[in-house]
């Protein structure tokens, strides 16, 4: 890999005063940011509609983008919402994403824009080259027209004309916006980085679309769910509740329907992270009726079968194998016959190990490498939260011999940039030096995650010029 480094922000985490950050001035002024930097990369988590704890990870449709993210002062520019509405849409906290906002007035200001915008062609034309995500907005129409239900309970099939046509324009706004954004990033030499959660949720267009790929019963029930075993994060492990992949059948259509995610996600991003990829060597399977993740077992997954069906989709695209979990020499060497980089993340290399893959002595070329992830605590709270001996290891790592240790964080950047790793990412908390009170997502948890922003005021305090400095120093520009 070529030596580069990058910032992990998810969008929603962006400035602005309309609730949550969008497709709007605010992201040309980060990717503005991004290139004075000489940092190479934008990583955002994924932009698929949220799930009813806002988390990203769980959504209606994997051909999806948030529709909370679209600029609504470009509707405004465009004659679709009234001054009036704009103004109502200005929020009261900056520094955290207004849900409860948003979940009450953002789709009905939506769907009055929609009302107003007559350019059906546009519409016709683009979903001619988006089969998947009009499928998603007949979904969402069809649940509107069954009062919320999940889709096994639908007994109305035909979705209100209004409805549809709402959708259809969001998902069309969404996507465009997006794509302006991305050319923009592109041209000032920044690529953004896609996440691809492994699994949908069951109450999805991909499910209700597609049930025959999914291990499902005759009452398109999940007879197996997803999840991982106990770990670092969680002593009962974790029970997603996600449907499980037929392989076997996927397989059998050169698995058509990951080839047109992937497809999706090579339109939107410039590379992507393939979340739990050790998925795809083995999944964990949990019955159904469990209530935690203890009684699951590891069943072989597609391997190399699927990622031999990427190729031709992804091409020279970036792809990222997020490797972390239970590792076993069949997932290491499924990573390498991808010839994917795989992960490493900081925060895991003092969880025992006393040569651990995850300090950056160890860091080969091909993989990317983290501070910490959006399922981490921040650099500054997880150095709090050692204890003495262990954080007195950790700063002796790193060459840092002041009893000072609350300013240690731009020795272990140094470090993390100095690495042999090809690429390198932080968290914007770490830049910002912020603390376990801006951390992004504790798994397991469903209360105060996914909300975390920072404000103008803040981000104009991140020192550019230290930052470009030390990217000539260590050669990743």
């Amino acid at each position: 890999m070529k030596r580069a480094s990058g910032v992990l922000m998810h969008v929603s985490s962006l400035w602005g005063e309309f609730s949550e950050g969008a497709f709007s001035k605010s992201a040309k002024e980060w990717i503005d940011f991004l290139s004075d930097c000489k940092f190479s990369y934008w990583q955002v988590l994924p932009f698929c509609l949220p799930d009813e704890y806002n988390s990203p990870y769980k959504s209606y449709s994997a051909f999806s983008v948030n529709p909370n993210f679209i600029d609504i002062e470009k509707l405004y520019d465009k004659e679709l919402i009234t001054r009036s509405e704009l103004k109502d849409a200005i929020q009261r906290n900056p520094h955290a994403c207004e849900f409860e906002k948003l979940n009450r007035d953002r789709l009905k200001l939506l769907k009055k824009a929609s009302s107003r915008f007559l350019e059906t062609k546009k519409l016709d034309e683009f979903y001619k080259n988006h089969p998947q995500t009009e499928r998603f907005c007949e979904f969402m129409a069809l649940k509107e027209a069954n009062g919320g239900l999940e889709w096994t309970q639908w007994t109305n099939n035909k979705p209100s004309k209004d409805s549809l046509h709402a959708w259809r324009f969001i998902e069309y706004i969404a996507i465009t916006q997006w794509l302006e954004i991305k050319e923009y990033a592109n041209k000032r030499g920044v690529k953004i980085i896609g996440d691809v959660p492994i699994y949908v949720a069951l109450d999805s267009a991909d499910v209700w679309a597609n049930p025959e790929e999914f291990q499902l019963d005759e009452r398109l029930r999940p007879t197996n769910v997803a999840g991982v075993p106990p770990d670092y994060f969680s002593e009962d492990g974790q029970l997603w509740g996600n449907p499980l992949y037929d392989w076997e059948k996927m397989k059998k259509n050169g698995y058509c329907w990951w080839r047109e995610r992937m497809s999706f996600m090579c339109e939107l991003f410039d590379g992507v992270r393939i979340d739990h990829f050790r998925g795809l060597e083995s999944y964990f399977s949990i019955p159904a009726t469990e209530k935690t993740a203890r009684n699951g077992k590891w069943v072989k997954g597609p391997g190399m079968s699927l990622i031999d069906a990427f190729k031709d989709i992804c091409k020279d695209k970036l792809i990222i194998a997020e490797d972390l979990g239970e590792i076993t020499p069949e997932v290491e060497r499924l990573v390498l016959d991808s010839t994917y980089p795989g992960m490493r993340v900081l925060q895991f290399g003092l969880l025992g190990e006393d040569n651990s893959m995850h300090l950056p002595h160890n860091y080969p070329n091909n993989c990317v490498a983290y501070t910490g992830t959006h399922d981490n605590n921040t650099l500054l709270g997880y150095v709090w939260e050692l204890d003495e001996a262990k954080r007195r290891h950790f700063l002796d790592y790193f060459g840092y011999e002041s009893t000072n240790w609350d300013n240690c964080y731009d020795t272990v950047i140094r470090s993390m940039l100095a690495s042999h790793a090809g690429l390198v990412i932080f968290p914007v908390q770490d830049l910002l030096k912020y603390g376990r009170d801006t951390r992004l997502n504790t798994p397991g948890s469903c209360d105060d995650n996914w909300s975390f922003r920072i404000t103008k005021e803040q981000f104009e305090k991140i020192d550019r010029d230290k930052l470009r400095r030390w990217n000539d120093i260590y050669s990743r520009n």
